[in-house]
């Protein structure tokens, strides 16, 4: 081994180590986990990472460093949250997919609370998803999930 690898390796261990955990944490597959668990659950296909919609979500979500929970209104399913602490995009994905029990696949509605959040994360003609995490000027972080193509239509079901 010569210097220049020995330096090339020094040089990318220590970057690892300067990366902030909340990054580490953040990472495609810890969004696309409890997605296509949640969806596996129902017979529904796993979602694939998208690069455009991640980076749509980024975009978005650098605006909304104010916490403000508003949706894009964009062409994409989008599911938002707020929280503090190391709010994970996991932590995110899994509060979305917590509101299972108030989905009544018989009437095909919210029963008890909402649940439209779960219906766009298990929405079986969704098949792309792209999501971004950023700190708000609070100290809290938001996160941002966009679904291609988009779900929660009025009258149809889920999966």
């Amino acid at each position: 081994m010569n210097w220049t690898t020995i330096s090339f390796a020094l040089v990318y261990m220590l970057g690892l180590a300067l990366v902030p955990s909340s990054q580490a944490q953040n990472s495609p597959q810890d969004y696309l986990n409890p997605h296509n668990a949640a969806r596996a659950a129902v017979g529904v296909a796993p979602l694939t990472w998208d690069d455009k919609l991640a980076a749509y979500a980024l975009n978005y979500a650098n605006q909304r460093k104010d916490c403000a929970m508003k949706h894009s209104d964009g062409p994409y399913g989008e599911n938002i949250a707020a929280g503090s602490g190391d709010f994970s995009g996991a932590r995110a994905s899994q509060l979305w997919i917590d509101e299972k029990p108030h989905y009544d696949y018989a009437s095909n509605s919210c029963v008890g609370g909402p649940c439209g959040h779960y219906t766009q994360v298990v929405w079986r003609n969704s098949h792309r998803i792209g999501c971004a995490r950023v700190q708000c000027n609070n100290g809290w972080w938001f996160v941002s999930c966009n679904y291609d193509p988009p779900g929660n239509y009025v009258g149809e079901r889920p999966y």
